[in-house]
């Protein structure tokens, strides 16, 4: 007995907290008890169930419950394991029914009742249970940080199997810390009615939450929450806890389950992967393992209200006046590289398919700061490479890069004219230069996009002549 001089005891309204739920979970736990009292004093099974009716029968009567009748133990009664849909065809006698051939196996572990997996070796392991769970399941979500292949080959063939009988497998997942493996992420997208969505934006997401949801149309939905990821020793024989959470314990926190992972697969963060998109998420990947990168800014940037007035001004040349070579003359300050970061953002068609970008200029701080300010617009922190100084590019398909190392590189050796859907020239006033005329003159872009704040002539050379002799835009 509690000490009450000791304690102090808080209570609470009984209508304020679910009265339904909470007295039938006291029942429940009363009755449970008194049971197993029974049981020790060798209550035989036949006077428990007789009890048990006897309860169903007065609440049923007091609370004018017309199946009550329905609900009574029999002598005989049997415990529900599993229910198999029917295979359903017809031949030339019409249509039969019978049981599938497939022998689906339950998880070892309840799918009624809370477990806990330690990783303890009495314990079965995750890979063993969740291969139960995938034939037995309906529909499949898969909410993980990070996918490894060394822990999806060892259930792939029931996925593929899962797939095949027309089932529905969702799953995201995202590039935190590199740990994900392309070919995992390739393989799962190669089945088919499954899609896979990814973040590749790792400081906004920060996406750390491993479940494993397993719905089934019987009411006896299943949830794996915990620190695993899809990983060979997470699976097998690492020392990961994991709760398994199920519907006919928990249904409240399956609903909220299901509808967090919705609003996760809602979410424009969260990006569709195409097999085309495996140089994006390799570039992902890549720049997520650890190193010093120093050029990962991800930041909300709106144009002001006159780099709206110069945008419209540039969509008008191009679809009003055809003239895709246009140059933007802006004072110091105005933020050229926004307005021309905005221009390029207006071109992609869907979110993560960028249009080819070459971006030049003369000094390697404009470039930093430029490929910096395209990330951020475009909320992407893997977008775009530097090539300039000690920087090495892993793509030249969206590629920032001084004239200098453009010429010693030789670029236009080792792509075509048309290569590059956009191509933008900062401080355009020193494309005057020599060193300019092999970019000018062999690349032909669908756009050419000058910024400068000086459109003056240079060495009696005018750089308007690039631009049907005017300007499209300009601040001044």
């Amino acid at each position: 007995l509690l000490d009450r001089e000791r304690i102090d005891i808080q209570k609470g309204k009984l209508e304020k907290y679910d009265p339904q739920m909470v007295l039938s979970r006291y029942l429940h736990t009363l009755i449970l008890k008194m049971l197993r009292i029974a049981e020790e004093k060798h209550t035989s099974l036949d006077k428990q169930i007789l009890i048990c009716n006897e309860i169903i029968q007065l609440v049923s009567s007091q609370l004018n419950y017309p199946d009550g009748e329905l609900c009574r133990i029999t002598r005989d009664a049997e415990l529900l394991l599993a229910i198999q849909e029917r295979e359903h065809r017809e031949d030339h006698t019409g249509p039969i029914s019978r049981i599938g051939d497939r022998r689906v196996h339950r998880p070892r572990t309840s799918i009624a009742q809370t477990s806990l997996f330690t990783g303890s070796p009495n314990e079965p392991s995750l890979a063993s249970e969740f291969k139960h769970e995938i034939q037995s399941s309906d529909r499949i979500d898969l909410l993980i940080s990070f996918i490894k292949w060394s822990g999806i080959r060892l259930i792939i063939d029931d996925l593929r199997d899962f797939v095949s009988r027309g089932n529905k497998l969702r799953i995201i997942t995202t590039s935190y810390t590199g740990a994900t493996d392309l070919k995992a992420i390739e393989e799962l997208t190669s089945l088919p009615n499954t899609e896979v969505k990814i973040s590749y934006d790792t400081d906004r997401t920060r996406l750390h939450a491993k479940t494993y949801l397993f719905h089934r149309n019987t009411g006896f939905s299943t949830a794996y929450i915990g620190s695993a990821n899809i990983s060979n020793p997470a699976m097998t024989s690492g020392l990961e806890w994991n709760v398994k959470v199920t519907e006919q314990d928990s249904p409240d926190i399956i609903r909220k389950i299901e509808a967090t992972f919705d609003s996760y697969w809602d979410n424009p963060e969260f990006i569709v992967y195409r097999h085309e998109d495996q140089d994006r998420l390799r570039r992902a990947l890549s720049k997520e393992r650890p190193k010093c990168n120093d050029l990962l800014p991800v930041f909300d940037i709106q144009p002001y209200y006159f780099q709206k007035e110069i945008l419209e001004k540039l969509q008008a040349e191009r679809q009003i006046h055809n003239n895709y070579r246009n140059l933007v003359v802006a004072a110091t300050g105005t933020g050229k590289t926004v307005i021309s970061a905005f221009d390029y953002k207006s071109l992609i068609a869907r979110p993560g398919q960028y249009p080819r970008l070459l971006f030049v200029a003369h000094r390697e701080e404009i470039l930093k700061q430029s490929l910096s300010v395209f990330r951020g617009i475009l909320r992407d922190p893997n977008f775009g490479d530097l090539m300039v100084g000690g920087h090495k590019p892993s793509q030249i398909d969206h590629l920032f890069i001084s004239i200098q190392s453009l010429n010693s590189a030789d670029l236009p050796a080792i792509t075509t004219p048309e290569y590059y859907d956009m191509i933008i020239v900062d401080e355009f006033h020193h494309a005057a230069a020599p060193s300019y005329q092999k970019l000018l003159t062999y690349y032909m872009p669908q756009i050419l996009l000058g910024l400068t704040a000086t459109p003056e002539r240079m060495d009696n050379l005018d750089i308007l002549e690039y631009f049907d002799g005017k300007i499209s835009a300009e601040i001044r």
